[in-house]
């Protein structure tokens, strides 16, 4: 019995599905029994590398009442939690789909307003005030500082307790837990959730009514003046081009940019060309992790001067040591700092059509010296390998979530899309071609992959 359990513990889920699959004479489960028991094992095997991970800190596992972050949760690789967290959660969702009654995960899938309960707490900013009172604040005097009303703050507040986001420590008291900290304002991840509840979500709305639209329900170009219209809100609003920038570096917290830093050979790197750097949500880190690094940010000059006070305030040595640059850079139309060794694309190309994509890695391209490279970070493509152990999806499912979430988001937002791992190639290496326009081919060669869990890095060489 010993060396049977430990053979079926040291093998993985996909080969224990096989093999079951594989001997009916050992077992008198059904071909769905035996993809139901294999699921059970991805979920067993993955919950326990996570908890080993958790515990490498020395910190052990989080607590479901925990009022503070993890270790864990701050670091900056953590590639192998989130990618036993990918299957758990395609596992585990994947086996309950098969169990519970159809109508029920249907109906699920519409009983889904945490994202509007999620942005009624950001904006009250109810886990700031909650902070100020570890030991729980009272629904009365939450509403009240909130200028909303009672009732109906504790409706919102008792249903994002449901998911442990806040915790009811008695009868209409509150307190926070590890997840609402997420909602304080001065969390960039919480800026993040606040753009999508409060910006993308109208969008979501008339979905359908924009796929039956006569102009534009076959279209797959960009809607310029949709595009214009977000730009000047965010001029003309302060709070929201605050928001949506300081979301733009909780995005890349939340998918984990900090850990190509450990997955990339930076120590043979000199120079790199942050091209759309924003404020810094990669170059910072990097800068501060590499201090042997020059820095060029390129950007537009408004979200240059942006940068140049986000730098000051958050990574001032390298401004004094001279290592970071700040060149106002239009990348549709202008060629990026020559010669450089990195040139850096982050969630850049999902932004645009083919025509325009293919601009922007050309003007690259044209940048590049004969031994620099292009490392684009963009949301995981659709099709990307390892594949997930049988019996789950191909894909990881809804450990997978947040890749197609990206992909309707960009839909809604820009008419635009992530694209698949080919679909890129294809921008990279083939001639666009249009019915108004043919346009060269980047020239780029695709030399390696990068999966990090929802993203993935991309590295090109001239071809």
């Amino acid at each position: 019995m010993c060396n049977w359990f430990q053979f079926w513990s040291r093998i993985t889920a996909g080969e224990r599905y096989r093999f079951l699959i594989s001997a009916p004479k050992m077992t008198e489960l059904t071909e769905p029994e035996v993809k139901l028991e294999a699921l059970l094992g991805i979920i067993n095997s993955s919950a326990r590398q996570a908890i080993a991970e958790y515990k490498k800190t020395g910190h052990g596992v989080p607590s479901a009442d925990a009022t503070t972050f993890h270790p864990l949760d701050m670091a900056t690789d953590t590639l192998a939690l989130r990618k036993a967290t990918r299957l758990l959660e395609g596992a585990y969702h994947q086996l309950s789909a098969i169990l519970a009654p159809p109508q029920h995960t249907v109906m699920n899938f519409v009983f889904d307003y945490n994202w509007a309960c999620t942005n009624v707490a950001l904006r009250a900013r109810f886990a700031d005030v909650l902070e100020q009172h570890p030991e729980g604040l009272s629904v009365d005097k939450l509403a009240e500082a909130a200028n909303l009303d009672k009732s109906k703050t504790a409706r919102v507040l008792r249903a994002l307790s449901l998911m442990g986001c806040f915790k009811e420590v008695e009868r209409d008291v509150f307190t926070n837990t590890r997840l609402s900290l997420i909602l304080k304002s001065t969390n960039n991840t919480g800026c993040y959730a606040h753009f999508h509840s409060r910006d993308v979500s109208k969008y979501a709305g008339v979905l359908y009514e924009t796929m039956i639209d006569q102009e534009f329900s076959r279209s797959h170009e960009e809607r310029g003046y949709r595009r214009r219209a977000f730009w000047d809100m965010m001029k003309k609003d302060d709070e929201r081009r605050d928001i949506f920038h300081r979301g733009m570096l909780g995005y890349s917290e939340m998918t984990g940019t900090s850990t190509f830093l450990h997955q990339y050979h930076w120590d043979n790197v000199c120079s790199v060309v942050d091209v759309g750097s924003g404020i810094g949500a990669f170059s910072m880190p990097l800068a501060k992790m590499f201090p042997h690094l020059r820095i060029t940010n390129h950007d537009l000059p408004e979200i240059i001067v942006q940068a140049q006070n986000a730098w000051e305030k958050d990574a001032p040595d390298a401004l004094l040591d001279g290592r970071v640059e700040f060149v106002p850079n239009n990348f549709l139309e202008d060629i990026p700092a020559a010669g450089k060794d990195v040139y850096y694309l982050r969630h850049i190309l999902h932004d645009w059509p083919d025509a325009e994509a293919t601009m922007i890695l050309r003007n690259i391209r044209k940048a590049m010296g004969p031994n620099s490279v292009l490392l684009i970070r963009t949301t995981e493509g659709l099709s990307i390998d390892p594949q997930a152990p049988e019996p789950m999806l191909p894909n990881f499912g809804a450990g997978s979530h947040g890749v197609y979430q990206i992909d309707l988001t960009m839909w809604f937002l820009l008419n635009s899309k992530e694209r698949t791992l080919d679909e890129l190639k294809i921008i990279a290496q083939v001639p666009y071609n249009s019915s108004l326009t043919r346009r060269a081919t980047a020239g780029l060669a695709l030399t390696q992959v990068y999966d990090l869990v929802e993203t993935m890095v991309m590295e090109f060489r001239i071809a």
